[in-house]
């Protein structure tokens, strides 16, 4: 059989469809054989590059059940291996570039993926590699910012970002920004767990998170020490990344972390205050950020929050806010400003509704007449005469 490596948007030349078995779990890359237009699933009989099995009949498992995803280069050609991985660290992590230092064939790289509520675990073991996040890498507005804290298991490790850079050893970690370049360098190899907050999760000011970048934080500090040990621990117990343990373990992650940077800082005033009482705005500016996703839902916001949907609307409540309202207000004045934009006739009126969530063309000029008291089309008609 020949293993062929599909990229996560790549459909399946026999079946049209992506693995079924695999969406959801793991994202970057697809070692499907195509074996038959029926196939729908991959085939796990041979070299394996998700479970790391050459044996393996179906995906790892932990105990109780959870799938854990894992890929590991040993069972991926070697002409293919810098490909898998990079495709899984960007559909997966986060988008850099990756520098190995052997070649192909001496090359290894094992990946196992987690994720507790919107914190997204990567524990890795790998031959030496740099990892760089580029000035445009830093610029791309398809990822959400997010707050990276890498912990060192053994040996040594380099973190730079901003012009400060720190050694890492065994027991210490730090903290970097995707919204800024950085360095990772790893001469000795890879044993590491990364962790990704998004960044409004922490409600910490830009200030405090650039003044606690790249610097090794452990030993010199008690709070640190107990943060390596329970966020090492969250990262390798497959137990804490499901269900109501999940659930159990957002807040305290969130407040852990918050607690570390702040008192590197000496901001314990910061660490005090609740982040209930930003929660709020954190939730509108999410909203912001994402009207033009079209699973933009509830769910999602809470999910992205650590909160329940229930806790979600009640926060909104609060505001005065009833969350469809909100998001199809701001949706339709993104159409109505673009509309009205230099470039309001380039597109047609269903493909700017579309672009902001509204799939029926019928639907979005109602609510849009509804709304102005025009239609689109008389809107965009006032802006740009023909």
């Amino acid at each position: 059989m020949d293993l062929k490596i599909a990229a996560v948007d790549e459909l399946c030349r026999s079946c049209r469809g992506l693995c079924q078995s695999c969406v959801g779990r793991w994202p970057p890359v697809y070692p499907c054989g195509w074996a038959g237009a029926a196939r729908r699933t991959c085939r796990r009989g041979r070299a394996d590059g998700i479970t790391g099995r050459a044996d393996a009949g179906a995906p790892q498992r932990a105990e109780g059940g959870a799938v854990s995803p894992v890929l590991d280069t040993a069972f991926v050609p070697p002409g293919d291996r810098e490909e898998v991985v990079r495709n899984a660290v960007w559909e997966s992590v986060v988008a850099v570039d990756i520098d190995h230092g052997p070649p192909a064939e001496e090359m290894s790289v094992r990946i196992g993926l987690g994720a507790v509520g919107p914190m997204r675990i990567c524990s890795a073991r790998a031959t030496a590699v740099t990892i760089h996040r580029t000035a445009p890498l830093a610029r791309r507005d398809d990822e959400e910012p997010a707050v990276f804290l890498g912990l060192q298991v053994s040996g040594s490790s380099l973190v730079a970002q901003r012009g400060r850079e720190c050694v890492l050893r065994a027991g210490e970690f730090a903290v970097y920004e995707s919204i800024a370049p950085y360095t990772l360098l790893f001469d000795e190899g890879v044993d590491h767990h990364f962790l990704r907050f998004p960044r409004s999760t922490l409600a910490l000011p830009d200030r405090l998170l650039r003044d606690t970048g790249a610097l090794a934080l452990g030993p010199g500090n008690p709070v640190a020490r107990i943060a390596f040990d329970y966020f090492s621990r969250l990262a390798t117990d497959d137990t804490l990344h499901r269900g109501a343990h999940a659930e159990a373990v957002v807040t305290p992650s969130l407040e852990l972390l918050r607690a570390v940077l702040t008192s590197q800082q000496g901001a314990a005033d910061l660490a005090g205050g609740p982040m209930e009482a930003t929660l709020g705005l954190r939730i509108t500016r999410y909203i912001r950020q994402h009207l033009a996703d079209r699973d933009l839902s509830a769910a999602r916001i809470a999910a992205a929050h650590g909160i329940s949907v229930r806790h979600l609307y009640a926060v909104l409540a609060r505001s005065g806010i009833s969350l469809g309202d909100h998001v199809r207000a701001q949706r339709l004045a993104e159409c109505r400003r673009e509309l009205a934009g230099p470039h309001g006739r380039a597109r047609t009126i269903a493909a700017i509704g579309r672009r902001w969530g509204f799939v029926d063309a019928a639907h979005f000029s109602k609510v849009f007449k509804r709304a102005y008291g025009m239609t689109p089309r008389d809107w965009r008609g006032l802006h740009h005469p023909r």
